[in-house]
């Protein structure tokens, strides 16, 4: 027997241990609170209209699905885990004195206080760290503070939230948190669909979660009898070995954006729901239209492709989908972000540059014959995509039927530093080398560039040359404010061209993929040796890319932008506009619309305003001026015993009425029928500008071998400068 001084040793002890513990549960969460609180182990993305697009587990060291209301929870488990674990749950007020007297001889002398847990004190241990045990077992401190804390749920919560919350919070087998993970990685089966065996299982799996089957069988089979269920022991034993032969893979709800999701749930918490720009419908006939067509390319030897499809005036994605021929492997390589040589689709930036400089216009003539260019590796002879040559062709057809050789001389005159500049205002990253290292194949997309930043360089265009941003999430809308790379008459002239049929005919006909029954501007591209094939283009609203090819980098065979990636772009563009029209946008201030001269197409074509002939010159007249000496393509030779000054090359030009302008690589020389130019080695870019400033004619040749030691390059006998930026000819 304790003495009067043991006793009120004993009441002290307790009355400290409960001004202690009554500040520790007095922070118990409300209902609403642990609702708000609870997160899956799954990230959700949810598109533009609040649809299910794509889940990905991002809590690796839990697994939880949604929070399941006690309503979607199965009767016959919510009856199985009440009569295992708290069977007079409805009828106290958060402790069953009755069961924690007869637990306290066994608590005193093995230390086990299990019996005497409700469901209530198990939950206010699960919201409260502090009366979580830190051992095996709880003390007698700890239990204590249970059971205050269940009185004080009790008392806040109702019934029903106390088990909805045990339910969703307790662990039934493994790292399986909740009825909702438990039910569907168990038995592949929602919460509601539990039978009474597999409720039986999944009650006796809580007090042991990782017994072994012959102990939650048996567990299982009394806890039936307890119940007075009509259950068989096969009854019991099929769901234990579907249970316990190991948790089975949760198979996502949705599986239609896999690389957007990944993207976006970079910025956001694990478990977030986090809502896109992409559509439904969209992705879904992306993600269709990609795997129809890899299955028809397998034969060429093409393995991948990727779609993105964004709106040009706000830049959010509607569509974002990348594809493998193996199913199983295409989560594992993003083709919208992964870089690939671009091919021709580069060639509207560097005609939109040369248009907006006043290099050239629409009308400007090029020739498109054989050309030998010298590289590191050796000569260099670029070649169309049909292997002719169309002769002297207008920019307008060069672009719209993309002629590799006029390219190249367009980019001659407007210089690779500065299209390198125009590609990086656009948004296409890695272009970190000078225009040396690129050369004059960077005309002909030897840079690499992600469909990302493709797609949304053709934005730029559809956008009257003002660049902004892609949008995934309205959370990440207008943060970047918009930049103008191109003038809106230079975007307007080029998109008129890419979405000319005619001009488009001589290299792929006039019916093709490419050709809509409503405005589009579009351009396809392939790599060298056909390891990348491209289709970009867009319409009044939106702008869409496709890619395919192999992120091996190995060449497909036989296949062509017609063949590739336009069939897919028609159907997106198809699919978008079934219900609204696509029409030009207008033509913006500065720009005229007039025949070129007469020599060339009596048909009407677009210019700068101040860029268009002017009756009188000689270009109007029909009568162009030409470079007669050095002819292109010309290899001339600098003889290093004869003395600079009798080196001189004299540049001759015919059919001009007045003097024209020479420009030698972005330098001017002097305004005549002829000019003198000391030789330099090298290659050179030598232009002929008319009075009025519009290029009349161009040419490229080299210059081999070594002057004389102290001789003067480069230079003329009458004027050498840089031209201002207020001339027509810049670099």
């Amino acid at each position: 027997m304790l003495s009067r001084l043991s006793w009120k040793g004993l009441g002290t002890v307790i009355i400290a241990l409960m001004v202690s513990l009554e500040a520790a549960v007095a922070a118990l969460p409300s209902y609403p609170e642990v609702r708000s609180a609870y997160r899956s182990s799954d990230s959700i993305l949810l598109d533009r209209n609040g649809h299910l697009l794509y889940e990905l587990r991002t809590d690796l060291r839990v697994r939880r699905l949604a929070w399941t209301p006690l309503a979607e929870t199965s009767p016959a488990l919510q009856a199985a885990v009440v009569r295992a674990e708290d069977r007079h749950f409805f009828e106290h007020a958060g402790v069953d004195w009755p069961a924690l007297a007869a637990a306290v001889p066994r608590g005193m002398v093995a230390g086990s206080w299990r019996g005497a847990s409700t469901i209530s004190m198990q939950l206010a241990a699960m919201l409260d760290k502090y009366l979580q045990p830190s051992g095996v077992r709880r003390s007698l401190h700890q239990k204590w503070g249970q059971i205050e804390a269940a009185w004080m749920l009790e008392g806040a919560w109702s019934k029903a939230q106390i088990l909805e919350a045990y339910l969703n919070l307790v662990f039934f087998r493994g790292d399986h948190q909740g009825v909702a993970a438990a039910s569907r990685s168990l038995f592949g089966k929602a919460p509601h669909g539990l039978d009474a065996g597999e409720s039986l299982v999944l009650a006796a799996l809580i007090r042991s979660p990782n017994a072994a089957s012959a102990q939650v069988e048996s567990r299982a089979m009394q806890l039936g009898r307890s119940l007075a269920w009509p259950v068989t022991d096969a009854q019991i034993r099929d769901p234990v070995s579907r249970a316990l032969q190991g948790p089975g893979a949760i198979p996502a709800r949705a599986d239609l954006a896999a690389h957007a999701g990944r993207r976006i749930f970079k910025g956001h918490r694990v478990g977030a729901v986090v809502g896109c720009t992409l559509d439904n419908e969209t992705q879904r006939l992306a993600n269709e239209r990609l795997a129809h067509h890899l299955e028809i390319l397998r034969p060429r030897h093409v393995a991948e492709g990727a779609v993105l499809v964004v709106e040009n005036s706000t830049g959010e994605v509607i569509a974002y989908a990348s594809r493998t021929a193996d199913p199983a492997r295409s989560r594992f390589v993003d083709g919208v972000a992964a870089k690939r040589q671009a091919g021709s689709t580069l060639k509207p930036f560097l005609y939109a540059l040369a248009i907006d400089r006043h290099i050239l216009t629409a009308a400007s003539r090029l020739a498109d014959a054989p050309l030998d260019l010298s590289g590191p590796t050796g000569i260099y002879q670029p070649r169309n995509y049909d292997r002719g040559f169309q002769g002297t062709v207008t920019v307008r057809t060069a672009l719209a039927s993309s002629l590799n050789i006029p390219a190249v001389r367009a980019l001659e005159m407007a210089g690779v530093e500065a299209f390198l500049e125009v590609l990086r205002e656009l948004g296409i990253r890695g272009l970190s080398e000078s225009g040396v290292f690129y050369g004059p194949s960077l005309a002909l997309g030897t840079a690499d560039v992600s469909l990302w930043e493709l797609v949304n360089a053709y934005r730029t265009l559809a956008n009257g040359g003002m660049r902004s941003g892609l949008v995934l999430t309205a959370a990440s809308g207008g943060s970047e404010r918009g930049q103008r790379v191109f003038s809106p008459q230079a975007a307007f002239i080029v998109s008129d061209i890419l979405a000319d049929r005619d001009a488009r005919s001589p290299t792929f006909g006039l019916e093709n993929p490419l050709a809509t029954r409503f405005w589009t501007a579009v351009k396809t591209g392939t790599s060298k040796d056909l390891r990348d094939n491209w289709c970009v283009g867009y319409s009044q609203r939106y702008s869409v890319g496709v890619w395919f090819g192999n992120f091996s980098g190995e060449s497909m065979r036989d296949v062509s932008g017609m063949s590739g990636a336009a069939p897919v772009w028609l159907d997106l563009m198809n699919h978008l506009h079934r219900t609204e029209s696509s029409f030009a946008n207008r033509p913006p201030d500065g720009i005229v619309r007039q025949p070129p001269p007469a020599a060339v197409d009596r048909r009407p074509e677009w210019f700068i305003q101040g860029t268009e002939p002017v009756p009188g010159d000689a270009a109007a007249d029909g009568a162009p001026a030409r470079i007669v000496y050095p002819p292109d393509g010309a290899v001339l030779m600098i003889d290093p015993d004869i003395p600079p000054e009798r080196q001189k090359i004299v540049f001759a030009a015919s059919g001009a009425a007045d003097p024209p302008m020479w420009v030698i690589d972005g330098k001017q020389l002097s305004a005549g029928a002829h000019a003198h130019w000391n030789p330099a080695p090298g290659r050179h870019t030598l232009a002929l500008l008319d009075p009025g400033g519009r290029l009349a004619d161009t040419v490229v040749f080299q210059m081999r071998g070594q002057p004389p030691a102290g001789a003067r390059t480069g230079s003329t006998d009458t004027h050498a400068g840089i031209i201002d930026s207020s001339s027509r000819l810049s670099d």
